[in-house]
C-alpha cells in the first residue's frame, strides 16, 4: 500500500466530499493540504478539517488573488488571525495577471499585491509555510517573497519561465506540479528542469485535466497520476520519486 500526500486541493468545492475522501484513502493518500480561497471557504474548511480523520486534512488559510475584494478582506484577515493556531499553512495566496480585469489595470494588481504582502507578513510572523499562486506574475511573486525575508515558500503548480524557476530554487523555495505534468509543455519544461528534491505533487482539485483525448475532473486520489507522470517525465524509479516527494512535503509543511 502506497502513502502519498496531496499538497494542494480545494476539498470544500468537491461535490461528493465523503466519497472523494474515501477514494483518496483507498488510493493511499495519507494527507491533504486543504487550501482556502476566501472567508467562506476558510470557515467551511475549519469544520471539515475537524470532521474527517482519513486522510488527515491540514487547514490552509488564505485569500486567492482572484477573490481579493476590499469589502471583505478585513473580515478574512481577522478570521485568519483568530484561527491561526489551527492552520498548517498560509494559502492559497499570490498574484494572477491573467484575469481580464487585472491584465491592464494597475489598481487591481495593487490590490492583489497588498493581499499577498499581508499573507507573507502573517506567514513570517507565525513561521508558517506559504503557498503562492503566481500565474502570469511569476517574477513579481518571487520578488515579493524575497523581499519579505520568509523562507518557507511554495510556488504551486509552477509552469513559468525556467530563469525565474532557477531563482526560486536558489532561494531555497519549493515548486509543485499537478496532473498537467502528463501533457502540458509548460509544466513538463519546468518540472524537467527542477530538482526532484524541491518538487511537491498536488491535484488542485476539483480541476479538469486531459487524459488522452478525454478529460477528467480531479479529486485528491488523482495525486497518484501526478506522481506517476512526474516519475515518467524525470525518467526515475516511481518508488524513489514517491519517497522523495513525500519527504519534500513533510519537510516543507512540517507534517
Amino acid at each position: 500500500m502506497i502513502s502519498i500526500i496531496d499538497t494542494h486541493a480545494h476539498i470544500d468545492q468537491l461535490e461528493d466530499l465523503p466519497g472523494a475522501l474515501a477514494r483518496a484513502h483507498e488510493a493511499g493518500v495519507s494527507d491533504i493540504m486543504a487550501m482556502s480561497v476566501d472567508l467562506d471557504s476558510m470557515q467551511k474548511l475549519l469544520v471539515i478539517s475537524n470532521q474527517y480523520q482519513q486522510p488527515k486534512i491540514h487547514l490552509c488559510l488564505g485569500v486567492h488573488p482572484g477573490m481579493v475584494k476590499p469589502e471583505s478582506q478585513q473580515s478574512a484577515y481577522d478570521f485568519m488571525r483568530a484561527n491561526i493556531k489551527s492552520a498548517s499553512a498560509i494559502g492559497e495566496t499570490g498574484l494572477d495577471y491573467w484575469y481580464k480585469w487585472v491584465r491592464k489595470d494597475e489598481v487591481e494588481r495593487q490590490k492583489q499585491k497588498d493581499s499577498l504582502s499581508f499573507h507573507l507578513s502573517l506567514a513570517r510572523e507565525f513561521n508558517l509555510p506559504i503557498v503562492i499562486h503566481s500565474r502570469g506574475a511569476w517574477r513579481d511573486c518571487l520578488s515579493m517573497s524575497l523581499e519579505s525575508g520568509h523562507k518557507r515558500v511554495l510556488f504551486h503548480w509552477y509552469s513559468g519561465p525556467v530563469d525565474i524557476l532557477d531563482q526560486i530554487l536558489e532561494a531555497g523555495f519549493y515548486v509543485s506540479t499537478s496532473p498537467s505534468v502528463a501533457y502540458s509543455p509548460e509544466s513538463q519544461k519546468a518540472m524537467a528542469h527542477a530538482s526532484i528534491n524541491r518538487i511537491l505533487v498536488e491535484t488542485d482539485s476539483p480541476v479538469n485535466y486531459r487524459n488522452g483525448e478525454k478529460t477528467f475532473m480531479a479529486e485528491p486520489k488523482d495525486v497518484v497520476r501526478t506522481w506517476k507522470a512526474l516519475a515518467q517525465l524525470k525518467n526515475l524509479n516511481e518508488e524513489e520519486v514517491l519517497s522523495q516527494v513525500n519527504i519534500n512535503a513533510k519537510t516543507f509543511f512540517g507534517i
